[in-house]
């Protein structure tokens, strides 16, 4: 309906209710969105005279984006504010997770592995799943969700980080029946340059502190606590 035929029908229908001695009842304040839309639609009616009063309605939507917060890795790391905001938010070294990254996948967010271990942190369908990751493809939803299953391993073992870094890589079971790092080469390999890139991160001058950017370094002692 266009809006001249609204206008008309309103015209006619108080018409009506003055001709039987009923006052019409007083038009309420149109919100400042819809008048916005309304005077939009009313500038064009003459284009287009179908215009749908549904369509006047409706609102745009809202792109949004996530912050991520400034980085406590060095600059030129890549995903380096999203690492330090994952890790930070499940109680993790940033340092460590973005070590892990860049050994599971160089930070390639669309690596893959032959066994089906997808993104940044290389998760298994399964583990993702339970980790709450419904797109493993995607950055940020990936490193939460490696962060996550890293702090799980953390607090399993102590927080001993060798042996949770072989529970990812392993598996936790593995580390449980061999009472530490599994005898095998690619674990054991894994956990000494995860530890390494780790030491590497932790020693290069953050971009924040490069920036002059006040940054609370990450301490055991202000992890977050668990919901």
């Amino acid at each position: 309906m266009s809006i001249e035929v609204a206008m008309s029908r309103m015209s006619q229908i108080q018409a009506m209710l003055a001709a039987q001695g009923t006052p019409a009842p007083a038009q309420q304040a149109k919100p400042a969105a819809f008048s916005a839309a309304l005077a939009t639609a009313q500038g064009s009616a003459g284009a287009n005279p179908n215009t749908n009063f549904a369509s006047l309605a409706s609102a745009a939507p809202t792109a949004t984006t996530a912050a991520t917060g400034p980085s406590e890795l060095p600059a030129g790391t890549p995903y380096a504010a999203e690492i330090t905001a994952a890790a930070k938010a499940n109680g993790v070294d940033p340092a460590l997770l973005a070590g892990l990254v860049k050994q599971e996948s160089g930070f390639k967010p669309d690596a893959g592995s032959p066994a089906g271990a997808r993104g940044l942190t290389q998760l298994m369908p399964a583990t993702a799943a339970g980790l709450g990751v419904s797109n493993v493809l995607d950055p940020v939803q990936n490193l939460n969700g490696g962060a996550k299953y890293l702090k799980q391993q953390l607090d399993a073992f102590g927080g001993d980080v060798a042996k949770a870094l072989a529970a990812y890589n392993a598996g936790p079971g593995a580390v449980k029946r061999f009472g530490g790092i599994p005898p095998y080469a690619e674990t054991q390999n894994y956990v000494r340059i995860v530890q390494q890139n780790a030491a590497s991160f932790r020693t290069a001058p953050s971009a924040a502190s490069a920036a002059g950017s006040s940054v609370t370094p990450y301490s055991p002692s202000h992890q977050p606590s668990e919901i």
